[in-house]
Formats: C-alpha cells, sequence, structure tokens
C-alpha cells in the first residue's frame, strides 16, 4: 500500500479529495493553461465573489466512488481556518487553524497532522483568493448551467488535480470532484451555504498535546 493510500485511508474522503495523486502520465504533462480572456474573466469573478467574503458555513454530501454516501458540516474562516464534522456513523473531523491541518479519527482515537502551506487547501483558505496567480488553473470550461475549473496541484502527499464547479451567474462554488487514475469518482456537493456569520475561534482549535503523548 501506497503513502497516499495509507493516508486516504486514515482520513477518509473528503480530505481525499485536496490529496488524490493523478495518474503518473497526466501528472508528468499537467501544466496551467494559458487562458482565453473569457476564462480569465470568469476566474475574476469567483476571485471577486470569495474575497467578498470572510467566513461561510454550510453542509456537504459525499459520494464514494462505490455509492457509498456520508454527510456532515463545515465552516470556513478566512485566512485559514476551517472545519469539517462528519455525521454519525463516519468518525472524522478536519481542523485547520491557520498553521496547520489536523485529522481526527474518533474512532480510532488519532490524530495526524500537515502543515496547512503543504497542502491544496492553502488557497481556498487564503487571506485573499486568487486563482489566476496562485493555482495552477488546467482549464476552464464555462457552460450555461455550471462553470467547471480544474486545477493541478503539487503538494506533500504527490501531484493531484481537483475539478472545482460554480454557479455561473453568482459564481459560487457548488461541488467539487476527483477522479483517480483507474477512472473513479468521488465527489462532494455543498448546500445550505451562509456567509459572513460570525464563527466561534473554538471549532478552529487543534489540540497539539496529542501529538505528544
Amino acid at each position: 500500500m501506497s503513502l497516499f493510500e495509507k493516508i486516504a485511508t486514515r482520513v477518509g474522503l473528503l480530505f481525499m479529495v485536496f490529496l488524490a495523486p493523478l495518474d503518473p502520465a497526466a501528472a508528468q504533462t499537467a501544466s496551467p493553461a494559458a487562458l482565453d480572456p473569457g476564462a480569465q474573466e470568469t476566474l475574476s469573478a469567483i476571485n471577486a465573489r470569495y474575497n467578498a467574503f470572510r467566513t461561510m458555513e454550510g453542509d456537504f454530501i459525499q459520494f464514494a466512488p462505490d455509492g457509498s454516501r456520508s454527510e456532515g458540516s463545515f465552516v470556513i474562516s478566512r485566512p485559514g481556518k476551517v472545519r469539517f464534522r462528519y455525521d454519525p456513523p463516519t468518525k472524522l473531523d478536519i481542523i485547520a487553524d491557520g498553521k496547520s491541518v489536523a485529522v481526527r479519527d474518533t474512532k480510532n482515537a488519532t490524530q495526524d497532522l500537515w502543515p496547512l502551506g503543504k497542502t491544496p487547501l492553502r488557497f481556498l483558505l487564503s487571506d485573499k483568493i486568487d486563482l489566476l496567480k496562485d493555482a495552477k488553473v488546467i482549464s476552464v470550461d464555462v457552460q450555461p448551467d455550471e462553470v467547471a475549473v480544474i486545477v493541478s496541484e503539487s503538494t506533500v502527499f504527490g501531484a493531484g488535480q481537483l475539478a472545482l464547479y460554480f454557479n455561473p451567474q453568482s459564481h459560487d462554488l457548488t461541488r467539487w470532484v476527483v477522479t483517480d487514475a483507474q477512472g473513479q469518482e468521488t465527489a462532494v456537493s455543498i448546500y445550505n451555504i451562509e456567509t459572513d456569520k460570525p464563527a466561534d475561534p473554538k471549532l478552529f482549535t487543534i489540540d497539539y498535546q496529542r501529538l505528544l503523548k
């Protein structure tokens, strides 16, 4: 079992969409696209939408390649903070506190920790989001009902590719999808979204002492 597979098994499929590896051939050839003016304008509109608020919260539904479904809620507080909480029976908690990302497995009483700056979460949680500058955008596909932005990332876990989908009118993020080397897809949809609500700072607290025990 590869290092990525071990990590994916531990942290679950929601975090997997930020870490999924590309087919090695795709990883070698993937590079930022030369975007046409229309695509650049779309990315600028998405940037403006997300830089207009500091917090976002809502619910998510996750669909695994085998068809299994799990749900939960999330809170984002930029810069650098996020909390993903799974509903039972899944026993995972994902926290970013501005400098680190912790994945708590309450079933096995474990916690794994990585630097936030070494994960793709960094550009989604940055103080000022700029997909034109900070992300390696492979393509932008603007359709009447949806905008798809394909991003390539190199992280501590290896190369990865993520498809982000937005509402073409409001430029709100609606879902993301990862396709692995075998063509299997993991999808996460978000809904009941609210922005600029006060976020409790305690939601983003990581217990670093747990790592010392």
